[in-house]
């Protein structure tokens, strides 16, 4: 394996986890929004801006991650991997983490336009999914099981 290789690796692994840490949290924060009492405007406001300035960190880090995913994927010949199960499901499930993504502006948007409806429990269990997606593309990426 070449240096540039490697380097390219662990910057991706880097910018993977960092984003991968907000998903973490901007669930957390729609738990509180959904808990905020009707009349508690500041409060609702300030986790609004909070989630809004989180997203837009992760949305950074997700381009950055991706795009490396894509050097080592092109640059490196690990398209070469393609179509082994594990790499086909890897990247299966880093498109349901994008969409999760997605998935978090948009209810992100509700919280702003105060159009809402899920509970708190909702949240807390959407909050889970990244964690089952992260452990899962980490197993298959490590233990390479299919």
């Amino acid at each position: 394996m070449s240096s540039a290789y490697l380097w390219v690796k662990a910057f991706h692994l880097v910018f993977v986890a960092s984003w991968f840490a907000g998903l973490f949290y901007l669930p957390r924060i729609f738990v509180n929004l959904a808990a905020v009492a009707a009349d508690s405007h500041a409060e609702r406001e300030r986790l609004l801006l909070m989630g809004r300035r989180l997203y837009r960190f992760a949305n950074g880090l997700m381009l950055v991650a991706l795009l490396l995913g894509f050097w080592l994927w092109l640059g490196f010949d690990a398209w070469r991997g393609f179509g082994h199960g594990w790499l086909n499901l890897k990247l299966l499930l880093v498109i349901g983490v994008i969409g999760y993504h997605h998935a978090c502006r948009s209810i992100l948007r509700r919280f702003e336009q105060l159009t809402n409806r899920r509970t708190e429990r909702w949240y807390r269990v959407f909050n889970e999914v990244s964690v089952l997606l992260f452990a899962a593309i980490v197993v298959l990426v490590v233990v390479k099981p299919l």
